[in-house]
């Protein structure tokens, strides 16, 4: 089933308005995430990467995390448009999530910058805010998209997605 996007506002951006392959982005946002009542994060050097259908997922420094919170963890995964990615743990106060981010230590051409940043899924956190707005995550699990209030969907992950 072809997917039909919902209606946009002014000031709404369209996950279909998205390209693919996707494009990187820097953006003047404050992001802070909180994981065991610690602040693991608060960033304002911010790439967000844009693709056809996704929300927007959101790549922090990794020095903006506090000393000791990444830590490799087991897994791998593979893009075909950034590249082999790794997996890390996210620690705050006495709370560690597997698995809970990813970076791509050498990425694909176009997306160099993604080198030195790490992107989290929201779902297990306390909370991850975009310019003080709390995000949703993207559904299903699998895709680490942050939702706001400034996007319209579908969004791919929501059941019926999979043949997208």
């Amino acid at each position: 089933m072809r997917p039909v996007p919902h209606p946009v506002s002014p000031g709404v951006e369209s996950v279909w308005d998205y390209p693919r392959p996707p494009r990187l982005e820097h953006v003047d946002v404050r992001v802070t995430i909180d994981l065991g009542g610690e602040r693991v994060v608060d960033a304002r050097d911010v790439v967000r990467v844009l693709e056809t259908s996704h929300p927007p997922v959101y790549y922090l420094p990794i020095s903006a995390f506090t000393p000791g919170a990444l830590a490799p963890d087991r897994g791998a995964s593979f893009c075909e448009f950034k590249g082999s990615a790794r997996y890390l743990s996210l620690r705050g106060g006495d709370v560690e999530v597997a698995r809970a981010a990813w970076n791509y230590p050498s990425p694909a051409r176009g997306f160099e910058e993604l080198a030195d940043r790490v992107a989290i899924y929201a779902g297990p956190m306390d909370a991850c805010r975009v310019d003080g707005e709390r995000v949703e995550p993207q559904p299903g699990g699998f895709y680490g998209g942050w939702i706001t209030a400034n996007l319209a969907g579908p969004f791919k992950g929501e059941p019926g997605t999979a043949g997208w």
